[in-house]
């Protein structure tokens, strides 16, 4: 006879099976962009077809990323939905808010460095971290 699984455990096994999906797209992506990064000067010697690859390639596997995201949303239960949205919103508000007087720092010198795009996605990683470890505590 074919018992069926109580939704509680379909539901943790359905996330977990999208968390472990998400991962596996992001570490893609992240070594989509290393080698769009780093391959043009270590791996190709900046022959432009290549770099135009992994450029294509990057965004191949970005797009996936994002559909793997979207996915792994929707079948988020309503609380934490509401998590992930305001996590999201308050680093999207982060990111905006420090990019401009980020960049007009660099451009007029205040900055001893070059501002640069890792910059700030290193502030929106960290910021996204942050915010859903926060909205998971006040939710609890």
């Amino acid at each position: 006879m074919n018992q069926l699984k109580p939704p509680e455990i379909s539901y943790k096994s359905r996330t977990c099976k999208n968390t472990i999906r998400l991962a596996c797209w992001g570490g893609a992506w992240v070594a989509a962009t290393a080698l769009m990064g780093f391959g043009p000067k270590f791996l190709w010697n900046k022959t432009l077809v290549f770099t135009l690859l992994a450029v294509g390639v990057n965004v191949a596997v970005g797009v996936g990323m994002i559909l793997a995201n979207k996915r792994y949303i929707a079948e988020l239960d309503e609380l934490q939905q509401r998590v992930y949205l305001n996590a999201l919103a308050i680093t999207v508000g982060v990111a905006v808010v420090a990019s401009v007087p980020f960049s007009v720092m660099d451009r007029y010198h205040v900055i001893p460095f070059h501002a640069d795009i890792s910059d700030l996605v290193m502030l929106m990683s960290l910021t996204y971290v942050v915010s859903v470890a926060y909205g998971n505590w006040r939710y609890r």
